[in-house]
């Protein structure tokens, strides 16, 4: 199973998720698409811009971590995604979190994402997919690590269900 965070803070952050998920379901994933909520979540690293819409995805691929990665940086690009600034703002942005138990460290990816387990706007929409997913190094289920994370303030924003009816509906 493949699992991937979405985030957006720039023009309209839910028609970005939108956009994603669609060229996602095209590109990477055949099948089922598994939605998150979407959540209103504050900034990482860069505090001073806008929150962000966060989301996760997860589905069956036949592509290798490397084509999921190609893939990713395609759809980001197509968006309009610009690498100007490190944690800056963005119209989307995607990160492979974990293909299945498979553990990579090479110059162009980390699996699984190296801050996975650190961070809640990953961890809260990983708690719709999959709580009881082990992460392959931690060795502790998504419910373990999130619950070891410091409390942020998140706001539910959109429900998965609510989200997939939209996805759905602009398929």
């Amino acid at each position: 199973m493949l699992f991937l965070s979405l985030g957006s803070n720039e023009g309209h952050e839910l028609e970005n998720l939108l956009e994603a998920c669609r060229q996602i379901k095209g590109k990477i994933i055949r099948g089922n698409l598994k939605c998150s909520a979407v959540y209103e979540t504050p900034p990482w690293g860069n505090l001073n811009q806008k929150p962000f819409l966060n989301m996760a995805v997860a589905g069956e691929t036949q592509l290798l971590p490397e084509q999921v990665l190609e893939e990713v940086l395609q759809i980001e690009q197509k968006m309009g995604r610009l690498r100007a600034e490190k944690w800056g703002s963005r119209m989307i942005d995607i990160d492979l979190l974990f293909q299945g138990r498979v553990v990579l460290n090479t110059p162009e990816l980390t699996l699984p994402h190296p801050f996975a387990d650190q961070r809640l706007f990953v961890l809260k929409p990983m708690l719709d997919l999959a709580p009881d997913f082990i992460h392959p190094v931690a060795g502790k289920t998504m419910r373990e690590l999130a619950d070891a994370c410091l409390e942020e303030h998140f706001k539910e924003k959109m429900t998965a269900a609510e989200f997939r009816q939209l996805l759905n509906s602009a398929i």
